[in-house]
């Protein structure tokens, strides 16, 4: 590929490597993994609770398959555990709930400012745009607030990759557990 003249770049890169080379997942990969099993634990945990409170037949299978589908996934997410940078187990010393409940509004926030920006790129409305980035900043503050009570408490050890994927292995070690 030419991009001026006389420059070239290559384009031939290998991504066949041999599985000696591939020992462990990239630094990226293991963000990505992280986030997936936190949010897929969490939703499983919710979808469990909700379980019992459910009365209509076909909405209780929907919400089986989806707990079997939810239990398989984390499974098959956390066989990768191992081939993470650093990774290494640890005991949980936290408070599970406040854990589960810390953990799903920073989901929450994190998903509402994602929500708000998409909403205002599809705004034509001024009105109705300023009252969207007035609420996308009010979501950005409430995500900060519950990500720096999580952070102080040791629940996102976010600067501590071995330990940010011990709390997933234990949440979702949690969440495959519970009854429903």
């Amino acid at each position: 590929m030419t991009i001026g003249e006389g420059e070239k770049i290559r384009m031939d890169y290998n991504y066949d490597l041999d599985p000696q080379e591939r020992r462990h997942l990239a630094w990226h990969e293991t963000l990505e993994l992280h986030e997936l099993i936190a949010f897929s634990s969490v939703g499983l945990m919710k979808t469990k609770m909700g379980m019992g409170k459910i009365k209509d037949q076909a909405l209780r299978s929907i919400y089986t398959q989806s707990i079997g589908d939810l239990e398989g996934n984390i499974r098959e997410l956390l066989r990768f555990i191992p081939m993470a940078p650093n990774a290494r187990e640890e005991d949980d010393l936290r408070n599970p709930d406040d854990a589960f409940y810390a953990g799903d509004l920073l989901a929450f926030f994190k998903t509402a400012v994602r929500n708000y920006g998409i909403a205002i790129t599809e705004t034509a409305t001024p009105e109705l745009k300023q009252v969207l980035k007035k609420q996308m900043v009010g979501a950005v503050d409430a995500h900060t607030r519950i990500y720096n009570y999580m952070y102080q408490r040791g629940l996102y050890p976010s600067y501590q990759l071995d330990k940010l994927l011990a709390n997933d292995v234990n949440l979702a070690r949690k969440a495959l557990s519970m009854r429903y």
